[in-house]
This record gives structure tokens, C-alpha cells and sequence, in this order.
């Protein structure tokens, strides 16, 4: 079993940007009629979303976040020691992201600095990893990007797809420190799932061609996509969040010796408010205590947990001693931690035009 716990490393500071082009899924109408809009919107609480131009790509938003937080918090950049960037919407297949980030936050070029490839459990995975690295003696600071474009992979005549998913990009800086104690992770996986969230064709097992750029319709209610373009399973993906997610937080509970009571707030991936409201019901979590983001985001994958955090507890998060996080999707994949962001400053969020 995956269970990994830390002592004394945590988060010292949170920054968020999105795109400033902001869409109104009320208004996004070009497809599908407006009654039909309607009823997806009110379904899936999805109201805005934040689209990126197309000159933008996930690492100018990581960028961004990464930016402001080491300017706001006066930090010496020559003292990151690891830059990873998290994301399945890299700049390049190579190189590697992470790279070219610590050339252009000008660190220095002792930094350690790789990708990730993962989806909507990613941010707690990354983490983890970070955490990993930093209880080595010789590492100081470490950066944890995330970021997605995730508008650029579904396709917008697939009703099923099209108005749920946006963009942004998010930057965690991980420090060591007496007060944030201990931390908690537990890590999950099934590739016998896989094709419940996928995209089949344009990486190496489906190279791209001329076939799988061609729109299709792909079934008898008339929604259009390619091969690659993403495709999801709505119904079997909420099954498996319903069966697996209350008790993989019920054990990260018990691991950490915590009652639901003791956490201050329960930050889940950002994916619908259907969805997570019926996930708090039935693990008999105060709503309140459940932070949302997705009527003014969608869903941003794994940038959505970080990018609730900081839209969504300004100047209430000095309070909150244990925070847990957790993540669910495309994989299939999932991840919950529980660790403390007491003394975790937040930048305020990032418009990028």
C-alpha cells in the first residue's frame, strides 16, 4: 500500500493564474441549443470557465504563479534546489518543461528539473514526490508547478465533455520547518481502467495521422469528436469515485489518528458539484468545510485543488491546522494527504491576459 507520511516539510506559499478570457457556458451556445446549455449548466455547476489564448500554454500560467509567489515571499531563487512541473499538456514532447521553467525563473542551474505526466490526482502526487526529495539533508526549497490547458483536448461539439473542463496553472513553494509537522499521503492506482478517461491517438502506441484528426460522430446523439480529443465515461467514473474515494479518505483518517471533525477543510478535485456534493453527503462532511471553485473554473485537473485553495480560502486559511486534499480521475487514478497549511501564504490569484 502506498501510505507515506513527512515530518516537518509543508507548503509555504500557494499562487494561482488563469487566462483573463473568461467563458460563459450559458452563453456558449454555438453547438448545442440554449435549452440544451441550460440543463448541462445547472447539472454540472459549471458557470465560467477561463480558456487560454492560443498563444498560451500551461507552463506561461506556472510561470506566472511561480513568479509572483518567489517575489511576494522575497525569495532567494538561488536556493531552489528542484523545480517539477506537473502537467499532460506540456509546451513540447521534448524537451521536458521543467526545464525550460528553471531557465526562465532564472534558477540556477544546479536545480534538479523534470516533468510528470499525470492527470486529475496529480497535485497530491507531485507533492509527494517533492515531500520525498526535500527530506534529503542538502535540499532547501523546492517548486511544485502544475498547470493544464485542458480546453485544447475536449472536443466543444461533445456535449459530454464540452463545457465541463478550463485552464490555469499554479505554483506550490515546499520548505522545511518545525511547524508543519506531520503530513500524510496515500496513493492509489488502476490501469484496468484506463479507458474510462483517454485520449486514443497522437502519442506513440496511435501516432497522429490523417485519420485521427478527422472529426467524427461518435454516437447516436450526434457528438463530434477526433481521435484525439478526449473522451469520458461520466457514469463509470462516478461509480468509481463514489466506491473509492469515501474509503480512501476514511483510512487517511484513521492513519493520521483524526476524527472528520478535527480537519478545517476537505479541498476535492474540482470535477463536478454534483459529484462533490453527494461525496460530502455521504462521508457526512460539514459542506461548509468544502471549499468550491468549479462555477468560476470548471474543471482544471489537477490544477483544481491548489487553484480552489487559493481562489477560494483567502484570509481564512491562517486557521486551518489540517487541511485534507484529495484527487480522482484520468488513469485511473487517485490520491488523498493530510498535512497542515497554517503558516501557508497565498498569493492573490493571477489573471494573464
Amino acid at each position: 500500500m502506498a501510505e507515506l507520511r513527512f515530518q516537518n516539510i509543508g507548503i509555504s506559499g500557494l499562487a494561482a493564474a488563469v487566462p483573463a478570457n473568461t467563458i460563459d457556458n450559458y452563453a456558449y451556445t454555438e453547438h448545442f441549443p440554449a435549452e440544451d446549455v441550460r440543463e448541462i449548466v445547472e447539472k454540472t455547476g459549471i458557470k465560467e470557465r477561463r480558456f487560454a489564448e492560443p498563444h498560451q500554454c500551461a507552463s506561461d500560467f506556472c510561470f506566472a504563479a511561480a513568479d509572483r509567489l518567489l517575489n511576494d515571499l522575497s525569495v532567494d531563487r538561488s536556493e531552489i534546489d528542484l523545480l517539477i512541473f506537473v502537467s499532460q499538456t506540456p509546451d513540447y514532447r521534448m524537451p521536458a518543461t521543467a526545464v525550460i521553467l528553471q531557465d526562465r525563473l532564472g534558477l540556477d542551474k544546479s536545480t534538479a528539473a523534470f516533468d510528470l505526466n499525470l492527470g486529475c490526482s496529480a497535485f497530491i502526487y507531485g507533492l509527494s514526490v517533492v515531500y520525498s526529495f526535500m527530506q534529503q539533508g542538502a535540499f532547501r526549497k523546492a517548486l511544485l508547478l502544475d498547470g493544464e490547458t485542458r480546453s485544447r483536448v475536449y472536443s466543444p461539439k461533445d456535449r459530454k465533455t464540452g463545457f465541463l473542463f478550463g485552464d490555469g496553472g499554479v505554483a506550490a513553494l515546499i520548505e522545511k520547518g518545525d511547524h508543519f509537522g506531520e503530513s500524510f499521503f496515500s496513493l492509489h492506482s488502476d490501469g484496468s481502467r484506463e479507458s474510462l478517461i483517454k485520449i486514443d491517438a497522437g502519442g506513440y502506441r496511435n501516432p497522429s495521422n490523417a485519420e485521427t484528426v478527422k472529426e467524427k460522430v461518435v454516437d447516436e446523439y450526434g457528438n463530434m469528436r477526433s481521435d484525439e480529443q478526449a473522451y469520458m465515461n461520466g457514469a463509470d467514473v462516478f461509480n468509481f469515485v463514489l466506491r473509492e474515494i469515501p474509503k480512501t479518505v476514511k483510512n487517511i483518517l484513521a492513519t493520521a489518528g483524526l476524527e472528520r471533525e478535527q480537519v478545517d477543510f476537505f479541498v476535492f478535485h474540482q470535477a463536478n458539484s454534483y459529484m462533490n456534493s453527494y461525496l460530502a453527503k455521504k462521508m457526512k462532511v460539514d459542506p461548509e468545510k468544502v471549499p468550491v471553485s468549479l462555477d468560476k473554473f470548471g474543471n482544471t485537473s489537477s490544477v483544481s485543488i491548489p487553484l480552489t485553495i487559493v481562489s477560494e480560502l483567502q484570509g481564512v486559511l491562517p486557521s486551518a491546522k489540517k487541511v485534507l486534499l484529495c484527487g480522482f480521475g484520468v488513469g485511473l487514478s487517485w490520491a488523498a494527504s493530510i498535512l497542515s497549511l497554517e503558516q501557508c501564504y497565498l498569493s492573490e490569484l493571477i489573471e494573464v491576459e
